[in-house]
């Protein structure tokens, strides 16, 4: 018999190392054919941090996100970043690079000041250009900037670190500030179960992220969509299996994984509540992609079967012993 049902998981995640030091460190510097070039110990290990950094350095800079150049995870030219771990890069490099642009800025806007006779709090880079609060008759470009720069001997570089305000935990209570920020998600996801074989399978999922503000909606969606495919696996299929401490399914052949053709509907919802402390508002949504998947899940075939599981992956066999175990201890 087929049965359907819908569960709910909802999840909090500190972003970044728990109660411990967590710096970055970032160096920029602008170049006279209105580029930068950005040093960042941040390793992209796919996740799309070189493009974030990317956008937040041309952001601060009034430039064009292609002139901005990103050397990323380069131990012998870049400073200390920290692990790629903790979904912490995009908030905590991602404020290293805007502190780092944000002190080269104050040079081109020193200058810009001094040339345009304007008060610098009324300057702004964009689009490559300088405006004095929008004022046409008090403008120029950043090219003639950067040349005015050039000849005067004025080199255009700025570095910049963050490390967030976090507390060690107090080894008797757990007590402390283990976090600066925090993401918050909830998955709804629905489900298809054949109670005579035990095969789940995921309709659709619709995954709601508070992720502060996104930098890259299109890389958050995909960030999202990715989490939320590791996360059936986690609840359904991928199980390592181990035998006196060795792992008996070492490759893909025995550990089997979801691919592009078991994708269901995937409904990725961005909430936007700015955190204050993260560059342009954003946080991380690395691992909390991942995290409500598996409980929704878990959640759904309660509400499908009435059968509550406590251990995953919920094979088929898993699902079948369980069943017969319970009609035969309920029959009793």
């Amino acid at each position: 018999m087929i049965k359907t049902g819908i569960g709910i998981g909802c999840m909090w995640y500190g972003i970044g190392n728990t109660g411990l030091p967590n710096p970055a460190a970032a160096f920029v510097e602008v170049h006279s054919d209105c580029s930068a070039t950005v040093l960042t110990g941040c390793a992209d290990i796919g996740q799309g941090s070189n493009t974030i950094l990317a956008q937040i350095v041309a952001e601060t800079l009034g430039l064009d996100y292609e002139d901005v150049f990103v050397t990323s995870a380069d131990t012998g030219v870049t400073p200390e970043a920290g692990a790629t771990s903790a979904s912490r890069q995009t908030y905590i490099s991602g404020n290293a690079c805007k502190r780092a642009a944000e002190m080269a800025r104050e040079t081109l806007v020193d200058l810009a000041s001094e040339l345009l006779k304007a008060d610098k709090d009324h300057i702004v880079l964009k689009d490559k250009m300088v405006l004095v609060d929008n004022e046409k008759e008090k403008e120029m470009s950043l090219a003639k900037l950067l040349e005015e720069c050039s000849r005067r001997g004025i080199l255009v570089i700025g570095s910049g670190s963050f490390n967030p305000d976090t507390t060690y935990l107090d080894p008797e209570t757990m007590g402390g500030v283990p976090y600066a920020t925090y993401a918050f998600a909830t998955h709804i996801a629905e489900i298809e179960v054949n109670t005579e074989t035990g095969e789940v399978k995921v309709k659709k999922i619709i995954a709601a992220h508070d992720v502060g503000k996104a930098v890259n909606p299109v890389q958050v969606e995909g960030q999202i969509e990715g989490g939320c495919l590791m996360g059936m696996g986690y609840a359904l299929l991928e199980e390592v299996e181990l035998s006196n401490g060795r792992i008996t399914n070492p490759n893909f052949s025995k550990y089997l994984i979801y691919t592009a053709k078991d994708i269901p509907e995937i409904y990725p919802i961005i909430v936007e509540d700015e955190e204050e402390t993260g560059p342009y508002g954003a946080k991380g949504v690395g691992e909390p992609a991942l995290i409500p998947t598996a409980p929704a899940i878990l959640n759904a075939i309660y509400n499908a079967t009435g059968e509550r599981f406590t251990e995953i992956p919920v094979t088929q066999e898993r699902f079948i012993e369980q069943k017969y175990y319970n009609n035969k201890h309920n029959s009793n």
